[in-house]
């Protein structure tokens, strides 16, 4: 065990970890951050996403230690208010089903509209090609990324 310092949705905490404890057992189990989930746990479905330097990552294959000092974003800390163009689409889309992967959707578009701000339905697909989404919203993830695109754009 060592001590990190993580930088998580603005605020630095410091936790005793194993060198390979994944930062998703580190969000949950430590700081009792239960927005991200598990799935996979091999990084494949996308599931426990969370942005690390505006970037979308796996957390459930991303060591804790391999992070230290980075800023890392959670689906609590994308918006106190759930006013982030893309939560905003998300309601007015009605996008989920069971809602299990939409943490990690959620970022990953939030990732996107922040890079791309008119995204195509390729760009959109590409950037969320390693996001299963169980219930097969993928036409409204679709219509909820375009649609924050352009909420982004107006309240810009």
């Amino acid at each position: 065990m060592s001590d990190i310092t993580l930088n998580i949705n603005g605020e630095k905490h410091t936790l005793a970890v194993t060198s390979d404890m994944p930062l998703l057992w580190a969000l949950r189990d430590k700081l009792n951050m239960t927005g991200t989930k598990y799935s996979c746990g091999i990084g494949q479905c996308g599931t426990c996403t969370v942005l690390i330097n505006g970037m979308p990552m796996r957390s459930c294959v991303t060591p804790a230690a391999s992070i230290a000092g980075m800023e890392v974003t959670t689906i609590e800390g994308l918006s106190e208010d759930g006013e982030h163009p893309v939560q905003k689409a998300w309601q007015k889309v009605d996008v989920p089903q069971c809602g299990y992967c939409q943490g990690g959707q959620i970022l990953t578009a939030a990732s996107l509209i922040e890079r791309n701000a008119n995204p195509t339905d390729a760009d959109i697909d590409a950037a969320h090609s390693g996001n299963i989404c169980r219930c097969g919203t993928y036409h409204r993830i679709r219509k909820a990324v375009k649609l924050a695109a352009e909420i982004k754009k107006v309240d810009a």
